[in-house]
């Protein structure tokens, strides 16, 4: 057993959490991107599009996580190719986030009075056009709160990624339990510091979802 003081497990894990924030900004952003991008194809309603997005969708919304993460670390091997826990956990987290996000800004682009399409379709604009200028720019102000709420998820989310070896909070707390048999306190500390980081996420997705609220009213 190793004697760790407080400030030793403190000072672990923080630099454990800067991980678990890297990963999370990577799922968010690049799931965002691949999320926006199967919105766009959705919303153009080329043959085929719609089906394959629904079917994208419900994939990755209808299976765990944590069977995405292992078929990312040990399914990509079949093919020969070497990956890390690194690749693995960004590539299943940026699916999984890109599949809701997906989802929850369809339903933004879907609370735009449909008026505001015939409109666009008045001006002769083309699909692009309409998007960029007429409902994107309405569905981000409905689209904000959430997308920030979903943040949260996707956080806490990071978490399994440490059971395919991924060095992050959750994975430095067990490193550190079974060096020190403390895991209340360690896991305390490890529960701390998710919520400091969460906290602060869910309270501006509530700011931002009266202040869109009141702005809608």
């Amino acid at each position: 057993m190793v004697d760790f003081s407080l400030w030793d497990i403190l000072r672990n894990l923080l630099l454990a959490l800067r991980w678990t924030v890297v990963l999370s900004l990577i799922a968010f952003v690049g799931g965002g991107l691949v999320g926006l991008a199967l919105l766009v194809a959705r919303l153009s309603k080329k043959p085929g599009t719609e089906p394959f997005v629904a079917g994208y969708v419900s994939l990755f919304q209808g299976t765990p996580l944590l069977m995405q993460l292992f078929l990312a670390y040990f399914g990509i091997a079949l093919f020969g190719i070497k990956t890390s826990a690194w690749v693995a956990a960004s590539a299943a987290l940026i699916f999984y986030t890109s599949a809701y996000l997906t989802e929850i800004w369809r339903g933004c682009v879907a609370a735009i009075p449909k008026g505001q399409w015939e409109a666009a379709d008045s001006l002769a604009l083309s699909f692009g056009e309409k998007l960029r200028h007429v409902v994107l720019p309405q569905a981000v102000k409905i689209a904000i709160p959430p997308t920030v709420g979903f943040l949260v998820q996707v956080v806490k989310g990071t978490a399994l990624a440490s059971v395919i070896g991924f060095i992050e909070l959750t994975k430095a707390g067990t490193m550190i339990t079974n060096a020190t048999f403390k895991p209340f306190v360690v896991y305390s500390c490890v529960a701390l510091l998710y919520f400091a980081l969460c906290f602060p996420i869910s309270l501006y997705a509530k700011t931002l979802e009266r202040k869109f609220h009141a702005i809608r009213a």
